[in-house]
């Protein structure tokens, strides 16, 4: 955005033009949201520091006394107001849990962007960072896209360009060992699981010394077999976030309304001005927002989705059993029925359930994994919840990919394992492919040949109900609708890690084979079609107690 293309807008709001008040409103308020959103990861402040920035920016737009400067005035304007908020809590580590259920800003920049690969790595690295180093890559990932300069970037922080430089690259060296953190947790290395058992999946600094110090050491995790692409060339050309429908930025002063406002402020020319300008009984459409008359700013739509993709067809068969075909008999006893009475075959959706099946070889190769439209997928947990308890549980909504990491600790506790369970299914939800390299009956030690995921001579073995099938370290479904996925954990100490995923990680997944230090290539059970397996547990009901789900779940069609 070039300030200099709104010199004559600015000038025009600031002699009480309400059309060029909304105009200048619409047009930077994703710069500020980005900024904020960015800086606080999402957190539920956003949107009440967003809120105070706009107020401050529209409030004080009469002393601004350059129209070219207006860009890095409202930066400033935004950057204070997010120190302002630091000052004003206890200094405690975002994480997720304070979103409310809220994506965190990652997780928004990845699903609207459509971020893939090694851009996809770099925003999911942001969460690595100290609150310091994010409000800074907030600014820099603007600066590099265009959208700020330098110079505007070491004025918001307050500091000179030189001290901004050294700044920024002590930043940048943070999120590369960021970088190698997301790369490392999508991978298979069995020694960092097992670092990682005692971590809360939430990250800060500590963890993020200790996995570091981890990958430094490790041949696997260390080992990038593509190239890294730095990320400024990366980030080059991303555009903004869009605000999320139903964003309400209200302009009057202190959440009073216009009218009051005008009232308590109608000494200050200016402030009476714009809040005269807001009160008259107009509405003024804007591209994607609405202004109405008392200052209210609410999106109303977003940019097009992409387009679907389209699912690809499956090369190979997968192992689980085929679907039963029902013959849907005949309305009409004619010899020569009507065509819409003619008998059909019928897939029924949900007929098929996971059985018991033996592991592939280890050095089979996947079958191809088609790729089902994803718009992707929200968790009341977060990017990244983890689950160790009976009853903890997560909310699935949306069109996508998930993953779900077991870690079963048979050391603390063995015994019979009382399956997760899938209720309240609203829409489909498939089990697509397994992943992690292992599945968790495969042997995890060169010393113990009775060890294996699921324990060992020694401590016991934690043990599946009869007829369950295995579980994989890592397990892909499918979900186009809602769903609440509930640890039942009570025989046998388990863990469940659940991420909303993409056909691009699943994929990279289950074709990382034994040559790449894994035990094992994953498995694809999608065929594409509605006859893919569905979760062992699944049910469209919500029933008192969620370990009381029939393990062979027949769910009716959606």
């Amino acid at each position: 955005m070039d300030t200099r293309q709104w010199r004559d807008t600015i000038a025009a709001a600031q002699d009480g033009d309400r059309r060029a008040l909304d105009e200048l409103v619409e047009g930077w308020l994703p710069l500020v949201y980005n900024i904020v959103g960015r800086a606080l990861n999402g957190h539920a402040d956003v949107d009440d520091v967003v809120q105070e920035t706009m107020l401050r920016a529209v409030d004080n737009l009469g002393s601004l006394r350059d129209p070219d400067s207006f860009r890095s005035w409202l930066v400033a304007i935004a950057m204070r107001q997010i120190r302002d908020r630091a000052r004003r809590r206890t200094p405690a580590p975002l994480d997720e849990s304070a979103t409310g259920g809220a994506a965190d800003f990652a997780e928004l920049t990845i699903l609207r962007l459509q971020l893939e690969g090694q851009r996809r790595e770099v925003a999911e690295a942001v969460r690595w960072l100290d609150d310091e180093d994010r409000q800074l890559l907030s600014l820099w990932w603007l600066e590099v896209a265009g959208e700020l300069t330098r110079r505007e970037l070491a004025a918001a922080v307050g500091i000179s360009r030189q001290h901004a430089a050294v700044r920024v690259q002590r930043m940048k060296e943070r999120l590369e060992t960021s970088r190698g953190i997301v790369r490392a947790l999508d991978g298979a290395c069995p020694d960092l699981r097992e670092l990682t058992a005692r971590w809360n999946g939430r990250p800060d600094s500590v963890w993020r010394k200790r996995l570091a110090r981890h990958i430094r050491g490790c041949g696997y995790c260390g080992d990038t077999r593509e190239s890294v692409v730095p990320p400024e060339r990366l980030l080059v050309g991303i555009a903004l976030v869009p605000i999320p429908v139903g964003f309400t930025l209200s302009l009057a002063l202190g959440g009073k309304t216009a009218a009051a406002a005008t009232a308590t402020v109608a000494s200050v020319s200016w402030t009476a001005k714009v809040m005269s300008a807001l009160t008259q009984p107009v509405v003024a459409a804007t591209a994607g927002a609405t202004i109405v008359a008392g200052g209210a700013y609410v999106v109303t739509q977003t940019p097009d989705a992409p387009p679907p993709r389209v699912a690809a067809s499956p090369t190979a068969a997968s192992t689980h059993r085929a679907p039963p075909v029902v013959d849907t008999p005949s309305v009409s006893p004619s010899p020569s029925p009507p065509p819409s009475a003619t008998p059909k075959k019928t897939l029924l959706y949900g007929s098929v359930v996971d059985a018991v099946d033996r592991a592939p070889d280890p050095d089979t190769p996947p079958a191809a994994l088609p790729h089902r439209p994803e718009t992707g997928v929200t968790s009341t947990g977060g990017a990244h919840a983890v689950m160790n308890h009976r009853g903890d549980s997560v909310t699935l909504t949306g069109k996508g990919y998930v993953l779900v990491r077991w870690q079963i600790s048979p050391q603390y506790r063995a015994g019979g394992l009382v399956m997760p369970s899938w209720t309240g299914l609203r829409g489909e939800l498939f089990h697509v492919a397994s992943g992690g390299g292992r599945r968790m009956d495969d042997p995890v030690s060169a010393t113990d040949s009775s060890a294996t995921g699921m324990g060992n001579s020694t401590v016991g073995y934690t043990v599946l109900p009869a007829g369950t099938q295995q579980m994989w370290q890592n397990e892909y479904f499918y979900l186009d609708g809602g769903v609440t996925l509930t640890v039942n954990e009570r025989g046998a100490d388990y863990g469940l890690s659940v991420f909303p995923s993409s056909w691009d990680a699943a994929e990279k997944d289950i074709t990382t084979g034994p040559d790449q230090g894994v035990k094992r290539y994953g498995l694809v059970r999608d065929t594409g079609r509605d006859d893919t397996p569905v979760p062992q547990y699944v049910t469209r009901s919500t029933p008192a107690d969620a370990a009381t789900v029939a393990q062979a779940s027949r769910v009716s069609a959606p």
